[in-house]
């Protein structure tokens, strides 16, 4: 099966150690800039919705605006409490788009 991948930004427009908010098919997506990898998560913090592409970007970990909390942006796991996680995609570059996969089961509603 090939995955459905979308054009979201371009490589400049995210410089390694932040992110970015962007939307796909109803869907809101935080994507990272991690030494030049890039990487996106659910933009919704499972705690309160919190927007977590507003975050701020240490090493691998965001950290949620609204009440603190942080997430590997690798892997989707909360920092220091694995039973909690947002769902990755899959990234990819062509050329200087920063395309992305939504994983199954995240979609608008």
């Amino acid at each position: 099966m090939v995955s459905d991948f979308t054009t979201v930004a371009q490589v400049q427009d995210i410089p390694p150690g932040t992110g970015r908010t962007v939307e796909i098919k109803g869907v809101w997506i935080a994507v990272f800039n991690i030494e030049g990898t890039f990487y996106a998560i659910d933009n919704a913090c499972p705690h309160a919705g919190g927007p977590l592409g507003e975050g701020k970007l240490c090493g691998s970990v965001v950290e949620c605006p609204w009440h603190g909390w942080k997430f590997n942006v690798v892997t989707g796991q909360r920092e220091n409490n694995p039973n909690f996680e947002v769902p990755c995609c899959q990234v990819r570059v062509e050329g200087t788009h920063i395309q992305i996969s939504l994983p199954p089961g995240l979609a608008a509603p």
